[in-house]
Formats: structure tokens, sequence, C-alpha cells
């Protein structure tokens, strides 16, 4: 998975780290003539709309600057969950809707018209959005600021400690955070006064993650690794002043915000918790939750409709392990198979940089093979690291951090490394290629150097193409070298069982009432996964209701499409040139992809 964004640009306000911050408001932009102008007139118009829009959103949403690597406003930080930025960024998303739409679509073509459809469609997807709570339940085990923070401010995330302005400048952003966790812990108040409360499942982990990061000694904080990490290039007073000025900003402002956040959760929220795991149980959660369900997959289709989806695949994908074990000789039954999956010290790795080698040997295997399958690959390179020890327990398998704009910072996979047992060999290859390449890196490295683009598509994201092409391109294995070994091509079918059963399980959780144990129960007895990564994927769909439907509907929706090229086109199918088309525009909704697959079919026949 990508480092969760939320779908929508406009909900944009925490770039790789958060989700459901909307932007805040700015000056009125000039309104366009919604007199008839030519086309290429009103393309022209509307890329300077954009271009304006994305400039205003990033100065006050300075977070969304900082990790896309644009240092501008480093120094800052917004209260975004407080009532009156709320307002704001309903105000600011109508007013450029209203913008937008008064220029209109007629005479737009090609690119232009991808904008507009998409940006409209976005902006009023955000405006829907807003009649739901989700900000009177802002403290969660996967979405938690206070880690946000800690990755900010430790230097393992996107705010750079190079020089001496970007260390006061994190000192400044820092000053910033108590109110903010004053505002979360207000917004929770609320919701407990309504009813809108986390489940306790994952509020107890919350606990223990705070836990782990206040320390009574400044220097055991993860907020003193730039201290030890200063570059020797500052003046000897320069490191003095910031070296006491960090002292003082942990120990009197950090720490203390955070015990008051961690007593906050144990001592006063938690008992108001609820014992339910899924949106349905909130008030109007039925709604709430099909609203999440259209927006994560930029589809129509009801949780019914994709429950169903998701038991279809279950059956198909169980047929092809069945398979495998026949390959392999295995003389069981399909569960027997899966506790062999996962037990047997043959797929384990010996420890943690064992691991990390097995996976930076992959880039190597796999480049051998893309120029067969790609033309059009990022210029931005990558690297490997292991997922940080204080949020490992409730991290994913594997995530993706896109690189920064002005190529400082690569893209960043990270590999989990937390409960070594569970992190299977067979796991690996499919990983890699979801992760890494020809998946998340290729697709969102090479979107943001579509500098064609306006920004808001060069930045952005539809989940549903995103982690879509990111399943996808596990399915590009065997012609990519790999899943040459059986038990690793079962990796793959385990992996792409996993997002079959996401749809049967959130849309249980969230539409049919499942309780956390029937979730976790379906997991180990449907697939090979082990019990630690069945918990923390079951805890995440409860936290993100909606949002892991993405990947199985993307990665139907592409696969569908190929098949159709192919049958359409025949010998004049091109591989390359399929998947140039699907990357080449960024991010786009299903229905706007699906459309522009068929004008390049009907192109090439042509």
């Amino acid at each position: 998975m990508t480092s969760s964004t939320p779908r929508t640009l406009l909900a944009l306000a925490l770039g790789l780290a958060l989700a459901g911050v909307a932007p805040a408001t700015f000056a009125q932009p000039a309104q366009a003539a919604a007199t008839e102008q030519p086309a290429t007139d009103k393309a022209a118009r509307l890329n300077e709309l954009y271009a304006q829009y994305w400039e205003e959103m990033l100065e006050l949403n300075p977070l969304a600057a900082t990790f896309q690597g644009d240092s501008r406003y480093n120094d800052r930080l917004p209260n975004f969950l407080s009532e009156e930025y709320r307002e704001k960024s309903r105000a600011f998303t109508r007013r450029w809707l209203e913008t937008v739409q008064a220029v209109g679509p007629e005479g737009l073509e090609g690119q232009d018209l991808l904008s507009y459809q998409i940006f409209v469609r976005d902006a009023k997807n955000e405006l829907e959005g807003e009649r739901f709570p989700g900000w009177q339940q802002p403290i969660n085990q996967f979405y938690n600021f206070a880690s946000t923070a800690v990755q900010l401010g430790s230097g393992t995330g996107a705010q750079p400690f190079k020089t001496v302005e970007d260390y006061d400048n994190w000192r400044e952003r820092a000053s910033k955070l108590p109110e903010l966790f004053d505002t979360a812990i207000a917004n929770s108040r609320i919701g407990v006064e309504n009813g809108v409360v986390q489940p306790r499942a994952l509020m107890e982990k919350v606990v223990p993650q705070l836990d782990a990061l206040i320390k009574d000694d400044p220097e055991q904080t993860l907020f003193w690794r730039p201290i030890e990490t200063m570059p020797e290039s500052f003046s000897a007073a320069e490191r003095e002043r910031i070296t006491a000025e960090y002292r003082t900003m942990i120990e009197d402002e950090l720490m203390p915000a955070y015990r008051e956040m961690r007593d906050f959760v144990a001592d006063e929220y938690m008992p108001h918790t609820r014992e339910t795991a899924g949106l349905g149980a909130l008030p109007g959660g039925d709604e709430w939750y099909a609203y999440n369900a259209r927006n994560s997959t930029t589809t129509d289709l009801s949780p019914a409709e994709i429950h169903q989806i998701g038991l279809d695949e279950v059956a198909r994908i169980h047929g092809e392990m069945r398979k495998v074990m026949a390959e392999v000789g295995f003389d069981g039954t399909l569960q027997e198979f899966f506790e062999f999956m996962k037990n047997d010290p043959q797929f384990q790795f010996e420890s943690e940089e064992a691991l990390l080698t097995y996976y930076r040997a992959l880039e190597d295997k796999v480049n051998v093979h893309i120029p067969k399958l790609f033309s059009l690959t990022p210029k931005a390179d990558f690297e490997i690291r292991p997922v940080e020890p204080f949020r490992a327990q409730s991290a994913a398998g594997g995530s993706y951090m896109r690189p920064s704009e002005d190529g400082s910072r690569p893209g960043i996979f990270y590999v989990n490394t937390y409960d070594l047992p569970s992190r299977q060999r067979w796991d690996a290859e499919d990983l890699f290629l979801h992760e890494a390449i020809p998946g998340h890196h290729f697709q969102l490295a090479l979107q943001q150097e579509l500098t064609g683009l306006p920004a808001f598509r060069r930045f952005g994201g539809e989940t549903a193409f995103t982690e879509g092409w990111g399943l996808y391109s596990e399915s590009l294995g065997k012609d990519l070298g790999l899943y040459q070994d059986p038990y690793n091509y079962f990796g793959y079918l385990q992996n792409e069982l996993w997002r079959a059963i996401r749809l049967v399980v959130d849309t249980g959780l969230h539409s049919k009432g499942w309780t956390r144990e029937q979730v976790i129960a379906y997991m180990l007895e449907n697939s090979a996964t082990a019990e630690t990564p069945a918990i923390s994927e079951t805890e995440r769909y409860m936290a993100i209701p909606g949002q892991a439907l993405a990947y199985k509907i993307g990665e139907l929706k592409i696969k569908e499409l190929r098949a159709r090229a192919e049958a359409e086109l025949g010998d004049d199918f091109d591989i390359r040139e399929f998947h140039a088309e699907v990357l080449k525009d960024g991010s786009v909704p299903l229905d706007v992809l699906e459309g522009k697959i068929e004008r390049w079919i009907e192109a090439r026949k042509g």
C-alpha cells in the first residue's frame, strides 16, 4: 500500500501520512467568464486556475508541501482539526468548484478534459463527505498524528534536517503540536457526546504507541535524533543554540502534550469506546460506509455487490492454490497447506538483515526484464528501509512513500520486520512488485514526473487506480523473472487472495455487522496469513472503513481492460504500449481509465 493518502486531492494536507484533512480557505480566485470562448483559450484559463489553486493550497496546507518536497512552508502547521479550519475548507472547496465549473467542459479534449472531469468529480465528492463526522474521532492506531509528528521530527520522514534553517523550521512547526493535540482531545469529547467513538480494540493499541514515545529524558526520545545527526558543518554556536532549544522544546512542550493525550485516551476516552467493530454501528453509519465505498473504488458499486465479488474471487483463487498444492505434491486439505506455508521453517528469514538483503536483491532480478513490458519508466530512484520500531506493530507488511519532487529524497519502500517469523520468504517477491518495481514506484514516481499535467493530478491520486495498479503489478511476476518457485507463486496467489478477502471482510465489518473476531477467523481459515498480520489488518480495516476495497476493484478493472484490448487488437496488441497508456496520465478514476483505454483501442485499430 501507499502510505495512506486521502483519495481526493482536495483533502490533501498530510501528503503520504494522514487522511481526512481538507484544505484551508484562500483569497477569492478570479471568477472565470461564462461566455463562450475557444477551447484552446478555455484550456489555458483552466490550467491557470489549477496552478493558482495548487499554489494557494500548498501555502495554507504546508504539510502537503513538505511531503512533496517543497520546503517553503516547513515551519508552518495549521490547526487542521479546528472548527474554523473545517469551515474554511468547505468554503474553499465550494468556491473553487464553482470557479472551475463556470469555465465548463464544452470543447475540451484529451488531457484538458480529463483534468476538468477529475477536478470537478473530486471536489463534489469532497463536499459530499463533509456531512460525515470523521473529525469527531481523530485518534486511532492507524492514523494518529502523534505518530506522524515523530516521523517528521525524528528525521525519518519528509521533514528535512540538513541546514540550520531546517532545524529552525522544525522547532517552529513543533511548537504548534500541543494546540493540535488539544483540539484532537476536544473533538474526541464531542464524539463521545454524539456516540461517534472508536472501537475499544483500536484505542487499546494507541496507548502503548504513545507510551513508547514518552520519555523523561529528552535525549531518549525519537525527537532527539536530529541532534545526534546534526551536520558537522554547523558552527559551534549554532550547535549549542539548537541543542538547547530542542531540549527545552522536547521537555517543556512535546512530552507534556504527549502525556496529556496518553492520559486522555487511557483514562477518559477508553471507558466510552465501543465493543462494535464496524462503521454501520455509528449514527448514519450505513450511509457513511456506502459513501466511503463509492469514494474508495470510484464506482457506484454497493457494499452488497462488492461483498459478492469478494466471495467469488476467494473461491476462484482457492482453485488456483489447489493447483499449486498438486504441483508441489502436498497431500492434505487447503487449510493444512495454509498451516504448512505459515509455519515451515524453510520459509522464514533468520534475521532482519537477511530479510532486507533478500528484498534488495530482487531489484536487479526484476530490472533485467522491465524493457520487455515497459517503455515508460520513472527517472527517480528508490531505496528499501525497515519500518521504524515505534510504529511497526500496527504497520502493514510493506508501504511506499513517493520521492520528493526536487529529487532530494528517493522513493522509499518500507518493509516491516516486526514479528520476523510471520514475514515469510514466499511473500517477498509479490510485495516487492507491488510496492516498488513496477508497482507504486513506477506509477507514483512517474506521475510526479509528468510535468505537463496540472499539479493537482501529479501529486493527487485515486486509491482504486494507485492500489489497483500495485496489485495488477503483482500479476506480472512470471514475465519479470519471478515466481519460478511454485511456493513464491503461491505467495502471489496468497496476496491476490488477501485483497479478495478484503472485499468480503471490509463489507462484512461495516455493512453486515461482523465482529473483529469474525474477520480474524475468516482470514485465518481462508488464507495462509499468520495471526499477527491478520489482527493488524483487521484493525486497519476498522480504522479506515472502505479503503481496502480499492485494491481488488482497481486490479479487476485493469485486467478487464487489458483482456479487452488483447481480444480486439489481436496481433497488434503491444503490452508496452498498453502499460504506457495506463500510466501516462497519472492516477484517474476507473471510469475515466476505461474511457481512455477504449479510445486507445479504437485508435490502434485505425
